[in-house]
């Protein structure tokens, strides 16, 4: 070996949390040719310091793992958040009379191709009206008009939309989506999961290989800005890949993806677990349980409220929402693809559809025996503690969306399901006290990705309006990080590649203010960890984003 290739290209002194067991903390981190060379402390890592070398010295900041965003949507959200959709999301628009004046204004300046807006959610959005066929084409009657509901789950359309994406009133239900109709049997200008909703907006979501280029790269831009290395692309299609490809081949994506594909009627995957590169790999399949409890379409054992808010999304007092799949059909996709070696992830928020899936699963898995599995459960709204035990037996796993808490925190407990089910949704420590290796999320344009806020919520349980919900499945800061680094990359079977820095990973890392270990997460006011500043993100060991000085 030459001197020079003893060098490190790039080395690091200063705070670093590795998120390893063994050594937790080190002083100085090396790395070479997109890895990490080695870790420890200042006086022996000097000594990889070459003539060509890059000294990054930290000062007060710290150095952690990239953040891992376990379960978002970066291919839907380049496009939903890109300049060709309106974008109404009530972190963007909070009032619902500004939600409307936009939408207004948009569609006197549209053409014939219409407008489609993302972010519509009258739970937050206090005042919007009910999204009626009769409605929308009041807006307009002569250019498509489509609104995504904020959740993803709904979409609403007038007649034009419906034209525009060969919808009629005899279009056959997608295997586990609906069209609404009314009672004389008409399109009611409502679709409701996944497959309707993507038929709905398909037009949209047609774009120029030039376009999509430009998006994946705003959208790996928005990622690493939040810190992020590594995300899961959990609602995948065949048609995405040479998309993706392309912005793989031409440097714009810089971060990587790890691909869930969307469970399919023919049952099975083009591809096969472990398909593709650090970069981009295709490692599972993703089905959906039931939907969304912002629309009302979670299997729970308990009713929704009776309150205005439930009324002003719908619903009818008791309400009870549907599973998408029988506990038989969960089973059948479940088998064909795990049969073919596939890691399964299912969307489930209800109690009543944890069971479904465990009960489906518990005997997938012992027709099919295999010593690592890894089953996600996603999102477990209202999963219970008895549940996450079961689960862990089983060796399933759960990505927690705990940033739920922040934003409906309020509206889980006084308007949706009263303080029993909704204080205690996101049960974060409960899972951990099963067994469980967890991780969280921000589900692609649903919150924004904003995995330091994920961690303080976690740790505080801390709505946006200061209330404090079901304090006993709080996390410690520690455990709450391991959420966002090495235990996503556990689930994302990526492990043994990143969510910590040790020898031999790549060498990607976010560069934080501060160290979430020395916040008063509890001080008021709240933003403690999640006002952290990101100061840079290094994506194999090249600087990916970095903020202005």
């Amino acid at each position: 070996m030459t001197e020079a290739q003893q060098f490190a290209d790039r080395v690091f002194f200063g705070s670093v949390l590795t998120m390893e067991d063994a050594a937790p903390t080190a002083s100085a981190v090396a790395v070479r040719s997109g890895r990490i060379l080695a870790v420890g402390e200042r006086a022996e890592i000097e000594a990889l310091v070459g003539p060509d070398t890059k000294v990054d010295e930290l000062g007060t900041s710290v150095l952690l793992p990239g953040f891992i965003e376990a379960h978002g949507h970066p291919l839907a959200e380049s496009v939903l958040l890109s300049p060709s959709i309106l974008d109404i999301r009530p972190v963007v628009v909070a009032d619902a009379a500004d939600v409307l004046a936009r939408l207004a204004d948009a569609i006197r300046g549209s053409g014939p191709e219409g407008v489609y807006a993302n972010g519509w959610d009258p739970l937050l959005q206090v005042g919007l009206p009910e999204p009626t066929r009769a409605w929308l084409n009041g807006l307009a009657d002569d250019r498509p008009v489509a609104i995504l509901h904020n959740s993803g789950h709904t979409a609403y359309f007038n007649d034009a939309a419906a034209a525009a994406c060969g919808l009629t009133r005899d279009t056959p239900d997608p295997v586990g989506a609906s069209y609404g109709h009314d009672a004389n049997g008409d399109l009611d200008g409502s679709a409701k999961e996944a497959a309707a909703v993507m038929t709905v907006f398909g037009p949209a979501m047609r774009i120029t290989p030039a376009d999509s280029l430009e998006q994946l790269r705003a959208e790996s831009e928005r990622l690493n800005a939040a810190g992020i290395t590594t995300a899961a692309e959990m609602g995948f299609a065949e048609s995405s890949r040479p998309a993706l490809t392309a912005a793989a081949a031409a440097g714009a994506l810089t971060v990587r993806i790890r691909i869930y594909e969307m469970s399919d009627p023919q049952l099975r995957s083009l591809s096969h677990p472990g398909h593709g590169d650090e970069l981009v790999r295709q490692v599972g399949i993703k089905l959906w349980a039931d939907g969304s409890p912002w629309v009302g379409n979670i299997a729970a054992s308990f009713p929704y409220l009776d309150t205005p808010a439930t009324r002003s999304i719908g619903l009818e007092p008791h309400h009870r929402g549907p599973a998408n799949y029988t506990t038989a059909q969960i089973e059948e996709i479940s088998d064909a693809y795990f049969a073919d070696g596939w890691q399964l992830a299912c969307h489930v928020h209800g109690d009543d559809a944890v069971d479904s899936v465990l009960d489906a699963w518990e005997r997938v898995t012992a027709r099919h025996p295999r010593a690592d599995h890894r089953l996600r459960l996603e999102h477990v709204g209202a999963m219970r503690a008895d549940q996450f035990r079961r689960a862990a037996s089983l060796g399933v796993t759960a990505s927690v969306f705990v940033d739920h808490l922040y934003y409906w925190g309020d509206v889980l407990v006084d308007d949706l399901f009263g303080p029993e089910h909704g204080a205690t949704w996101a049960r974060a420590g409960s899972a951990l006290a099963a067994g469980l290796r967890i991780s969280f999320h921000n589900d692609g344009q649903v919150t924004p990705p904003e995995p330091l806020r994920n961690i303080e919520i976690a740790v505080t349980r801390r709505s946006r309006s200061g209330r404090i919900l079901a304090p006993e499945e709080r996390l410690t800061v520690a455990q709450a990080l391991r959420a966002q680094t090495i235990d996503s990359a556990y689930q994302l079977f990526s492990d043994h590649e990143i969510g910590s820095i040790a020898p031999g990973k790549l060498a990607d890392f976010v560069v934080l203010a501060s160290s979430p270990l020395d916040a008063d997460a509890a001080a008021e006011p709240a933003g403690s960890i999640a006002g952290i500043p990101i100061l840079e993100t290094i994506l194999g060991g090249v600087t990916v984003f970095q903020a202005h000085a």
